[in-house]
């Protein structure tokens, strides 16, 4: 069994078995002293935990995938803290760096070792190269170097589902990445929580601060419903920018956790997961995200008629406690009227997402086989863009896309819940953990495009690494065989 956690002796033997590692260290350690003495400890720092987060990297896959969840969920825009032609943000490079390690341990060690492309593997292959090929189609070959750019960090985030399936080999490292998801989502929800409570000024100055890292320092730093403090409901948005954004990923966390919380099985103690459904919970109402809230009921829905029976309880008692917490902090008035006003198209919003279906429409019957690619709209009084992952895959891929996404998602459904069946209850209750993740993120794609958006590789890459950690637990091996 692979352990879950590093060890000395791991690293000295990886240490010894790898010269150029060790020149790399070196180099790496020299640097970090130079960059004391030329910009100071901050930056100094920054560089010495940089230099712990890749050294793991370098010798544990477990680590690495640590690594990019922990990134997607608590930092997905943070960049090294210099400027470059183009300047690689964390994710990109954790992803990388995942890459290379799980190819080089399967080339080094092919006796041990098997490439697992799953049954979807190829298929997702060629779904990349279909975007490949609307990408360079729509850009009529000479696609920019900030679209390309953004490309490479959504490749990067399609392909998680490969390394998930390759590196995710035993229970052990099923266990510890679900832990891994689940308390990366609750620290992301408790610092939006307490960003929200924090006087705005001081929030703000938090927020800018990070600057240096490839974080927004001016304009619309702060989010709120109507777009300017003192004329609107400040939104939770932690640190991922935009409070839409963040809403998906908590529905999609939430999710998991919600299936975990009734597991037979937990993978955590049930107080700590009731802390951590009730903090992220709480932290996606603050983003007052209608289409998240959506997803995550629809999640819960899921669960219950499918595995959970008892859940329908606990979702009107969920009810029940939240509405009462809403009252006590005075929100409630705010969300419900939102709320209505989103289904009654009142508000400014959804008229926007009106007229950018109606736009998406228009593409689309102009370019319906392969789409207009992933730069601008080629005709002028055409935009490109549009607040849903299905609307979105069909602007940018055409129908061909559009039914190549479709198709892969029902295949992953129809492939996980007939492995469900013949599992163990550990197993398939973190199975459906996947799958509610999976289905909170589709429903908020209805009216979202996070999901499928070159500029927010972050919410890509969580996508399918989740899909990609659902047929990782669909390959592993029973109790009653060795592992």
């Amino acid at each position: 069994m692979h352990s879950a956690f590093l060890t000395s002796s791991r690293i000295r033997n990886s240490l010894a078995r790898s010269p150029a590692l060790i020149a790399a260290l070196a180099m790496a350690i020299g640097g970090v002293v130079g960059t004391a003495a030329a910009f100071g400890p901050l930056y100094a720092t920054a560089g010495l935990l940089a230099l712990l987060a890749g050294t793991a990297l370098l010798v544990s896959t477990e680590a690495g995938l640590i690594a990019v969840f922990a990134i997607t969920i608590l930092l997905p825009f943070g960049t090294l803290p210099f400027k470059a032609i183009i300047t690689p943000n964390l994710l990109e490079l954790a992803l990388a760096g995942l890459s290379v390690v799980w190819v080089l341990r399967l080339l080094a060690r092919s006796d041990a070792y098997d490439l697992r492309l799953t049954p979807l593997g190829l298929p997702i292959l060629g779904f990349i190269g279909l975007t490949l090929f609307s990408l360079v189609l729509g850009a009529r070959g000479l696609p920019d170097s900030l679209t390309l750019h953004n490309y490479a960090k959504f490749v990067l985030g399609v392909l998680l589902y490969i390394s998930v399936a390759n590196c995710v080999l035993t229970r052990s490292q099923a266990r510890l990445i679900m832990r891994a998801l689940l308390i990366s989502g609750a620290l992301a929800a408790l610092m939006a929580i307490i960003l929200l409570a924090l006087p705005d000024p001081l929030a703000l100055n938090i927020l800018v601060s990070l600057g240096r890292i490839g974080y927004p320092s001016s304009g619309r730093v702060l989010r709120y419903i109507e777009d300017g403090p003192g004329t609107g409901l400040e939104r939770a948005i932690g640190l991922s920018v935009d409070p839409n954004s963040f809403a998906g990923m908590l529905a999609l966390v939430t999710a998991i956790a919600l299936a975990l919380l009734f597991a037979r099985r937990p993978i955590l103690s049930r107080g700590i997961l009731i802390g951590v459904v009730g903090v992220l919970t709480f932290a996606l109402l603050l983003t007052f995200s209608r289409g998240a809230l959506l997803g995550l009921i629809a999640a819960a829905i899921y669960l219950a008629a499918l595995r959970y029976r008892r859940l329908w309880w606990a979702m009107i008692a969920a009810g029940v406690l939240g509405g009462g917490l809403l009252v006590a902090f005075g929100l409630a008035d705010d969300i419900v009227q939102r709320l209505f006003a989103g289904v009654q198209l009142q508000d400014q919003a959804q008229q926007m997402r009106l007229a950018e279906y109606q736009n998406a429409v228009a593409i689309i019957t102009r370019y319906p086989i392969f789409g207009i690619g992933f730069a601008q709209a080629p005709d002028i009084d055409l935009t490109a863009g549009v607040s849903s992952i299905y609307l979105a895959i069909a602007q940018r891929m055409g129908l061909v896309g559009l039914a190549a996404f479709v198709a892969l998602v029902a295949a992953w459904f129809v492939i996980t819940l007939r492995a469900a069946r013949q599992m163990d209850d550990e197993r398939a209750d973190w199975l459906f953990g996947t799958q509610a993740g999976l289905v909170a993120a589709l429903v908020v794609g209805i009216a979202d495009h996070y999901f499928f958006n070159i500029e927010f590789g972050h919410m890509v890459a969580l996508f399918w690494g989740v899909a990609g950690l659902g047929m990782a637990i669909v390959a592993l091996p029973s109790p009653s065989l060795k592992h």
